[in-house]
């Protein structure tokens, strides 16, 4: 939990950070921000494409338009914590010279909107009426 923790409050004191280690390279660590910005633009795309499907669909019935709704929100929500998340692990390893951490979210990110892309399609398929 300790771990844990101090990761979280690395968070919100960035400064902090340079405790750690020896500063890499600057190239690295701008790389590291361009990654933390694509996943946070892969959030709002995904907590856009939420709202849509809530707002734009409203002859789907609502359990599924709620639950794909829902769905995207939640990977939308869960992206953006794992943006910071893996921006701070991945600057604590440059800095200690580790080897930069690895992660299941990626995989569980896109079976999450391949489902819903399938969904989708099953949707458009066979209509949005309720059945």
């Amino acid at each position: 939990m300790n771990k844990i923790a101090q990761s979280v409050r690395l968070w919100f004191a960035p400064q902090r950070i340079r405790d750690e280690g020896d500063t890499p390279d600057y190239r690295f660590s701008l790389a590291n921000e361009r990654t933390f910005l694509a996943w946070i633009r892969t959030a709002l795309a995904l907590i856009g494409g939420g709202f849509a499907v809530d707002q734009f669909l409203p002859e789907l019935a609502w359990g599924v338009r709620a639950g794909l709704a829902l769905g995207l929100l939640a990977a939308g929500v869960l992206c953006a914590l794992r943006a910071v998340n893996h921006w701070v692990r991945c600057e604590r390893a440059m800095r200690r010279g580790e080897d930069l951490p690895v992660s299941r979210f990626p995989t569980v990110l896109g079976i999450v909107v391949a489902f819903v892309a399938v969904a989708m399609v099953v949707v458009v398929l066979f209509g949005w009426e309720g059945r």
